[in-house]
């Protein structure tokens, strides 16, 4: 669409000015899709349960207002239900939290708690019982957030990250780039808060990008371990004490990896797992069934039907792509300095922030230059532009022939 606007030169009309405004019609090959398209593919975005003809029969008795059943190895969504309804996530929303913030610091760190760390969590947190003004090591902290879904060691992993605010912020940025837009982060650890909500879809996202990670993958397998605890007083010595994962179908659902739980009042339970047999990893998500103890049963009710499934039914749709993936790929070198170990090594684990959700797409149209929708609006400009000029001329002939009158 074009605005064509007249500038008044004296009493006489002497040009015409046009700002080009691409309109919203059929996007051109390589354009982004419309803001309207589904995540995943259109049958993700209808309501009920999604499923291919001749399938297995579903489980009975699924009460979750949401799920979804997937591959984690192929993308395949194999079925789901409402998989795109914003419900409020719970604590399976700190799979995000990992995702986005675990790789910027490296496990044998150590970091003395604040008291203003442990400060902002919400009544009734889940706390894995840090103490201010004691020294934890990353990997304790990890720990305490993935086993005992500590709302403490969130905060306090947040504080390092710069703040409560900023690793909101650069969680929903890393939503941006697995493309996980139901997701709306107003804290960490996943408390109620107004407008926080997540789906079934975007949860099995991010348990997907999370498991490409080792270290996420080894601590949401953990089953228990030792948590640093306060000084004994008499000794000096630091004691220590236990911690379970709160995950129930750990160590009991056949080929389980993790990955977390959760629960709220408003939210009800929440939980994604993932599930390895026969060298295919598949990905489960369930929110808000009627009972929250029946959320690992229908969780491990539709993993043996997916197993059951998977490679006989068509899918209903695919898990979005990591965009961030592309983003922090490193451009290949020139040439190599020397033989030997990179110079480079292990920065995968230092701390630093993520690339922008925006970083990838400017490079890109850096890179390739305009696309073909602006091109044509500029053609356009410009013949509107020569008519125009044209028409100028001949205003300026005819004032003339009547001045010589």
């Amino acid at each position: 669409m074009l605005i064509i606007r007249r500038i008044l030169h004296g009493s006489s009309a002497a040009a015409l000015l046009l700002v080009p405004v691409l309109s919203a019609g059929p996007a051109a090959a390589g354009d982004a899709p419309p803001p309207s398209a589904v995540v995943g593919g259109e049958r993700l975005g209808a309501a009920g349960v999604q499923v291919a003809a001749g399938a297995p029969a579903l489980p009975k008795d699924l009460t979750g207002k949401s799920w979804v059943v997937a591959d984690a190895g192929s993308g395949q969504v194999l079925a789901s239900f409402n998989a795109h309804a914003q419900l409020p996530p719970a604590s399976t929303l700190k799979m995000l939290f990992a995702d986005t913030v675990l790789p910027r610091f490296n496990a044998s760190d150590v970091h003395r708690v604040t008291w203003s760390e442990l400060q902002g969590m919400g009544a009734g947190s889940s706390l894995v019982g840090i103490k201010e003004d004691l020294d934890y090591k990353v990997e304790d902290l990890w720990r305490g957030v993935f086993l005992s879904s500590g709302n403490d060691a969130v905060h306090v992993l947040a504080n390092m990250n710069g703040g409560v605010a900023k690793t909101v912020a650069d969680m929903q940025a890393r939503a941006e780039q697995l493309q996980a837009r139901d997701t709306h982060v107003v804290s960490p650890d996943g408390y109620d808060m107004d407008g926080q909500v997540t789906s079934a879809y975007d949860l099995t996202l991010f348990a997907r990008a999370g498991l490409r990670n080792p270290e996420f993958r080894a601590y949401c397998a953990t089953r228990s371990a030792q948590f640093p605890g306060a000084v004994d007083k008499k000794t000096g010595q630091r004691g220590s004490f236990g911690i379970a994962n709160t995950d129930r179908l750990l160590g009991k659902y056949p080929g389980l990896i993790g990955v977390k739980n959760g629960y709220t009042t408003n939210a009800g339970a929440t939980y994604t797992g993932a599930a390895e047999r026969d060298g295919r990893t598949l990905l489960v998500t369930v929110m808000h069934p009627a009972e929250s103890p029946k959320v690992y049963d229908e969780a491990a009710a539709l993993l043996d039907w997916g197993f059951a499934a998977a490679g006989k039914v068509e899918p209903v749709g695919v898990l979005a792509e990591d965009r961030g993936a592309e983003q922090s790929s490193p451009a290949p070198a020139a040439k190599p300095v020397a033989d030997g170990p990179s110079a480079g090594a292990g920065a995968g684990t230092s701390a630093g922030a993520a690339p922008g959700p925006d970083s990838g797409r400017a490079a890109h149209a850096a890179a390739s230059g305009p696309g073909p929708v602006t091109w044509s609006a500029v053609g356009l400009c410009a013949a509107v532009a020569a008519v125009g000029l044209l028409r100028l001329r001949a205003l300026r002939r005819r004032a003339a022939a009547r001045a010589e009158d």
